[in-house]
């Protein structure tokens, strides 16, 4: 019996229809989701903020005419660009900036019941930046359902067939996109939709699922428990959504390297170069069988070159000019988009903006998780060792695209082979990390490790009873000659040195025992520790796509060429 194929979908939607993208979420929108879950999108009229009164009346008058820094404004778009338009549009008025505050969609960030704490801030204070970009499938509305077709799964729960991480590195220099295959095979961790109380138990199952376990916030828990990366955002777009912003940008540029026609989805379109924009961009963007082997993965290639097209344009200066356009862009943009309640405001998706424009195109890579197909092919899962890794160089703030400054020899604080101070005059906090998204704390972690550090010598070691869950152990310090005593800390307990980091935010020398030390005294030595630095390569099975690639083209499924 042949095995079914890893793109089929086991919940009796239309697979095709199923993965409306956010790719203008990271180039420059949020992503490709849908308010549309079983009941209206929470918190729509929660605050001041959150108005929709005087809507109507601020599209009057104040609105015609357009203001002078509006093209300004657009010309210095960055990543998230539809921030950009919706600020842009609504700068014509405080009323109707209150109205589109209205129109977005909000929800809890996470549903799970424990949460990664923040990543650590580097030592100029910066933190880098997690934000989950989510694409669902829901025909909650009739326009939703003309464009996703399946008029059937109008009542469906939407699932969460588009998933990005978008991380930002702390210096605000790179920016990692990481995307996962919505047959991913994962560990659902216990959910509870704060809307109704219903509590969605532990499960094995794809991904995309994850979405109809309450919401977006179980999707954010899902991601934390796989990849150890504590997700600060999300946002989601729908079908809706993907079509007004590519038709607001006047089209994205495409290649493919054959005649392609894919009769599910609909794309057609001729060899070489293309500009898709409205419906056909959807139609690239939900485009499974026309591509590669004909199953997800080659639809997730493609969204990653469609993101990275858009925001070359955006960064070039798209022809965003008219304030008529732009207004109504505005109005089905924040309808379509749902965030978290930290991004849950006009003003803070602009500033949210304005904080990544600082990210060069050529320092934004597009990546895969690397994976395999499972033992029967109806399913992928997490590729042993690299997909570990990828996500390793994500939560250390570590580039993709390898081009990470090295530090010139003399450059940085000295390296001491001795402590600056006895042991027993280092303070040494340690706090328990060992919760995880879908994992209890290990309690008396702190207690044991500090234990062990005080045998050792380190006198002033104490444990702390503030919980700090986060995936990896590390050692932090908090001025530059500390540094000594945070290396013998970590050389006492077998800490490779590539965990001990420099932090603004830290008290002394910190130690936090992460969800990767949940036993024993001496942190378990694992492959590649060597010299404790690894070697800062991105794994070729993730498939990375630099952003200024503007050579890429896509290999056509020959089943699917005319």
């Amino acid at each position: 019996m042949d095995a079914p194929s890893p793109s089929a979908d086991e919940s009796g939607s239309d697979p095709d229809g199923a993965s409306a993208h956010v790719s203008d979420a990271a180039s420059g929108g949020a992503s490709e989701a849908a308010s549309g879950r079983r009941r209206a999108p929470r918190a729509r009229s929660g605050g001041h903020d959150d108005l929709a009164g005087g809507g109507r009346k601020g599209r009057g008058r104040r609105n015609r005419k357009r203001p002078k820094s509006l093209k300004r404004r657009i010309l210095t778009w960055s990543v998230l660009g539809l921030s950009v338009i919706i600020l842009a549009t609504a700068g014509a008025g405080y009323l109707y900036y209150r109205h589109l505050n209205g129109n977005l969609g909000k929800d809890d960030l996470s549903l799970g019941e424990h949460k990664l704490g923040r990543s650590e801030a580097n030592a100029d204070g910066q933190r880098p930046l997690n934000i989950l970009l989510l694409g669902s499938d829901s025909r909650a509305s009739d326009k939703n359902v003309k464009l996703g077709g399946s008029h059937a799964d109008r009542e469906r729960p939407p699932l969460a067939d588009v998933q990005m991480l978008l991380h930002v590195s702390a210096d605000r220099s790179n920016m990692s996109v990481v995307s996962i295959p919505r047959d991913t095979k994962v560990e659902i961790p216990k959910c509870t939709d704060t809307d109704d109380d219903q509590v969605y138990p532990a499960t094995t199952d794809k991904i995309n699922s994850s979405l109809q376990h309450g919401g977006p916030g179980c999707t954010v828990a899902t991601w934390e428990n796989l990849t150890g990366v504590p997700v600060d955002h999300f946002m989601m777009i729908d079908f809706s959504g993907v079509v007004s912003m590519a038709d607001a940008v006047g089209g994205v540029p495409v290649c493919v390297k054959d005649n392609v026609y894919d009769r599910k989805s609909g794309l057609r379109l001729e060899e070489g170069e293309s500009v898709v924009k409205g419906e056909q961009a959807l139609q690239w963007l939900r485009t499974r069988h026309g591509f590669g082997d004909g199953t997800d993965i080659g639809r997730a290639k493609a969204q990653h070159m469609y993101m990275s097209a858009m925001v070359r344009q955006l960064k070039s200066g798209a022809k965003l000019t008219d304030a008529g356009k732009l207004r109504k862009l505005a109005e089905a943009a924040t309808k379509a988009l749902t965030v978290d309640h930290g991004l849950g405001s006009v003003k803070k998706l602009y500033d949210l903006a304005n904080d990544l424009k600082q990210v060069p195109t050529k320092r934004i890579t597009m990546a895969t998780m690397p994976w395999e197909y499972s033992a029967g092919g109806s399913y992928v899962v997490p590729k042993e060792g690299d997909a570990e890794k990828t996500f390793s160089m994500v939560r250390q703030d570590i580039a993709l695209d390898g081009k990470d400054k090295k530090k010139a020899k003399g450059e940085g604080p000295k390296e001491p082979g001795e402590p600056a101070a006895p042991k027993a005059e280092i303070n040494v906090r340690v706090m328990n990390g060992t919760a995880g998204a879908a994992q209890a704390p290990v309690r008396g972690r702190a207690a044991t490790v500090a234990s062990y550090l005080t045998e050792d010598g380190f006198s002033q070691a104490a444990a702390e009873q503030t919980p700090r869950p986060q995936a990896d152990t590390s050692v932090s310090y908090a001025q530059a000659d500390q540094r000594g005593d945070a290396l013998a800390v970590a050389k006492a307990l077998n800490i490779p040195e590539r965990l001990v980091k420099h932090s603004a935010a830290a008290q002394d020398v910190t130690l936090v025992v992460g969800a990767d030390w949940r036993t024993g005294a001496e942190y378990p030595k694992s492959e590649g520790d060597g010299d404790g630095k690894g070697d800062g390569k991105t794994p070729d099975t993730a498939d990375a796509l630099n952003g200024d690639d503007k050579n890429a083209c896509m290999e056509v499924n020959p089943n699917n060429v005319w």
